[in-house]
């Protein structure tokens, strides 16, 4: 996996593109409006889109289709350390479909605790919780 960056502005924009030529915009909000998402935003969708993807896939495995899924994710840092690295990451799956419940907490569970290479990795720097809600109800 290689990724590139190149500066963009005078300031704290960046471009960043992978191998397969996939660009994504770095910016830091300290000056003006951000046209991007900062390096610790780009962690906590790396951990949303890294989860999603194994759910989808142990969902499809069980031969379960889902509606629709979506990942609220919330990081907490400590104000004023340096560095002001996340602490806490909570992570509220959301899924819809005529899939058992019992199936998406085990993809969920499998994700969080096996398969997801970005929460395993966080784990290591912070405490990551999550919870799964299925047709809006609490998944336990």
């Amino acid at each position: 996996m290689k990724i590139s960056l190149k500066r963009i502005n005078d300031n704290y924009l960046f471009e960043t593109t992978n191998e397969r030529g996939n660009i994504v915009l770095l910016d830091n909000k300290s000056e003006g409006e951000p046209k991007g998402a900062s390096p610790m935003d780009l962690l906590l969708r790396g951990i949303a889109g890294c989860s999603s993807i194994d759910v989808v896939m142990i969902l499809r495995k069980m031969q379960h289709e889902l509606e629709d899924l979506r990942v609220e994710v919330e990081g907490f840092r400590e104000d004023g350390a340096v560095p002001n690295v996340f602490k806490k990451i909570q992570l509220d799956f959301i899924l819809k479909g005529d899939v058992p419940s019992a199936k998406v907490k085990r993809a969920v569970d499998l994700s969080m605790e096996k398969y997801c290479s970005v929460s395993k990795m966080l784990e290591k720097a912070a405490e990551i919780n999550y919870s799964v809600s299925l047709n809006g109800e609490i998944v336990e």
